[in-house]
């Protein structure tokens, strides 16, 4: 029988980002150590073909650091435009002082010679602590306009899920998208590998593309207004079993009419107290948060939290 804290999910995003330097070891160390169901991280592909884990496909100023010691003055290169040793040059482990992301994540404790790391270091410092109960949900980075900036949907999909299958995560990862593009690559080529459709619907920001001519370029040629202009439908035609959608996006009546069609709804990223409490008032499945351990301090009595890991 599956126990309560095995049923929600919890998941720390892009480790556990308002609290330790996003998307690194210490990040992914911080959830472990907090006790969340799931690391939730995002990935890119170097010039030789290594799989990193970053949120950005290009070095991002507000929080890397060149090998000067200084932070980057503008956008820094493509990581595809890099090989895995020019990379390691780079320092991600504090937030430019003075910017946007600085002021969002005041918490945040940043350290020094923290490097971007391969998606097989997460791995390793998963297994080596004996977690086999910890999941991967990992977000493959590219945009329908992304060029050479990213690998090819084909290319990147395949590197990914031979990078699963070879750690023998088959059933311990997901892989999840705004762009579906790599998902149905996925689904062809690994079709055991859990599915995750991420959407979002704002002004600034809109997967989705309702009420436009023709299919939005993120939904692989499926178009909302083909399916009654429902979220829920256009993700269970696009085959994933878990609809991702962004927080403000959710109500109780989406969560109902996703759970009819068989799909699991884990909203992101969640990190007000009031908005996690929300939330899970509509029934969701699990929940994506900067902060692991609010969204454990909020969970609804019933819910057991995950156990955390002592991290050597």
């Amino acid at each position: 029988m599956t126990s309560p804290a095995q049923a929600f999910d919890l998941q720390g995003h892009r480790g556990a980002r308002g609290l330790a330097p996003e998307n690194t070891i210490p990040a992914f160390e911080t959830a472990l150590r907090i006790g969340v169901t799931t690391l939730e991280l995002d990935v890119a592909m170097t010039k030789d073909d290594v799989l990193v884990v970053s949120h950005d496909s290009y070095l991002n100023p507000e929080h890397t650091r060149g090998p000067d010691g200084e932070f980057l003055k503008k956008q820094g290169p493509a990581i595809r435009s890099l090989g895995f040793d020019e990379l390691q040059r780079y320092d991600v482990g504090r937030i430019q002082p003075g910017t946007a992301y600085a002021a969002r994540f005041p918490t945040q404790r940043g350290a020094d010679n923290v490097r971007i790391p391969k998606l097989t270091d997460v791995f390793d410092l998963v297994q080596r602590n004996g977690a086999d109960h910890i999941r991967f949900n990992i977000e493959t980075k590219l945009t329908p306009t992304s060029g050479a900036d990213a690998p090819d949907p084909e290319t990147f999909a395949t590197a990914l899920t031979k990078a699963i299958q070879d750690a023998g995560l088959t059933s311990r990862a997901s892989i999840q998208s705004f762009d579906w593009r790599t998902l149905m690559v996925a689904r062809r080529i690994a079709p055991q590998i859990e599915r995750v459709c991420l959407t979002i619907e704002t002004p600034g920001e809109d997967n989705i593309g309702r009420n436009l001519p023709g299919p939005s370029p993120w939904t692989v040629g499926l178009d909302i207004d083909d399916y009654g202009g429902s979220v829920p439908r256009l993700v269970k035609a696009a085959d994933c079993t878990v609809w991702s959608p962004y927080f403000h996006n959710v109500t109780a009546a989406l969560v109902k009419k996703a759970h009819g069609l068989g799909l699991k709804v884990i909203p992101w990223t969640v990190n007000e107290m009031a908005d996690l409490e929300l939330m899970y008032q509509t029934g969701i499945d699990g929940i994506i948060s900067d902060y692991p351990d609010r969204a454990r301090a909020a969970l609804p009595k019933g819910i057991a939290a995950p156990k955390p890991v002592s991290v050597r």
